[in-house]
């Protein structure tokens, strides 16, 4: 099974660009086109969040237009730069399969990998928060199937990652999320956004990846003295790969053109016959 993540879209209203400078809404095109190219193509595709600048009505319109380029099914959760109720008003059940009213969770199920969705958005801040009803949601969730390998996806990580300003933004309820983790053993992975820089890391018994942006990255600062800045890079997104003998690997792919591919060769450089793209069992 292949998994495409893409976070921090940010997108702006139609015809302009985020905070005046980034041109999200175009990195975002040449993101999914490269995910619409790959052979095989991804499964699906997961959105982890701040998929709008501000969170309007027009904002997510255009991300929703955007988004319906993939030809594959993609699914969607909020960041605390989007508005829950809109999110849910324009993609619909389809993208977001949520059957309840207040925090988007929910599960997707019909593969070899499940899929938990956790809405870890705080309506008014820029923090992440796991409530007690969500905890044992999940603690449920994961019990009704307590040997399938599952990756839980959400907006931000439940842990401090060395970036300044996400680190002061905080996580409420980490312990509540932690303590159902550590139980749970076949969680594989938990992946994020927010932070605008991938990172890796180990917790309680799993593992926590954030994905990069479409475009805006975080200037990584581990003195954590700057200012928060970012820089205009190219758009970049992680593949998750279920592999056929149970291993989750992740590859991070930066869409930008490319010299080669060459094969290895000692005496000369050849080019190779082969086009450029990932290729999976």
């Amino acid at each position: 099974m292949l998994i495409a993540q893409i976070s921090d879209l940010h997108i702006p209203r139609k015809n302009t660009k985020t905070y005046g400078i980034a041109p999200m809404a175009e990195n975002l095109v040449l993101c999914i086109d490269h995910i619409n190219q790959h052979l095989p193509k991804p499964h699906l595709v997961l959105v982890t969040g701040d998929i709008t600048s501000t969170g309007q009505a027009e904002e997510f319109n255009h991300a929703a237009n955007l988004l319906n380029r993939f030809e594959m099914p993609f699914y969607v959760i909020p960041g605390n730069h989007d508005d829950r109720d809109i999110l849910r008003s324009t993609f619909g059940k389809q993208a977001c399969p949520v059957e309840s009213e207040g925090k988007i969770d929910y599960v997707i199920e019909d593969s070899d990998l499940r899929l938990i969705a956790l809405d870890s958005t705080l309506p008014g801040s820029p923090g992440g928060e796991i409530t007690e009803a969500q905890a044992s949601w999940l603690d449920a969730r994961l019990n009704e199937k307590p040997t399938q390998p599952t990756m839980i996806f959400m907006h931000h990580p439940p842990i401090k990652c060395d970036v300044l300003e996400t680190d002061v933004d905080g996580f409420i309820g980490k312990e509540l999320l932690g303590s159902v983790i550590s139980k749970h053993h076949h969680v594989e992975k938990i992946i994020c956004g927010h932070i605008h820089v991938p990172i890796n890391t180990s917790w309680n018994d799993t593992v926590i990846s954030t994905a990069p942006s479409m475009g805006m990255q975080l200037v990584l600062d581990l003195t954590l003295k700057r200012e928060s800045e970012f820089v205009l890079e190219a758009p970049a997104y992680h593949l998750h790969y279920w592999t056929p003998d149970k291993n989750l690997i992740t590859h991070a792919i930066v869409v930008k053109p490319v010299d080669g591919p060459y094969l290895f060769e000692e005496q000369d450089v050849i080019r190779s016959q082969q086009p450029y793209t990932l290729f999976y069992p």
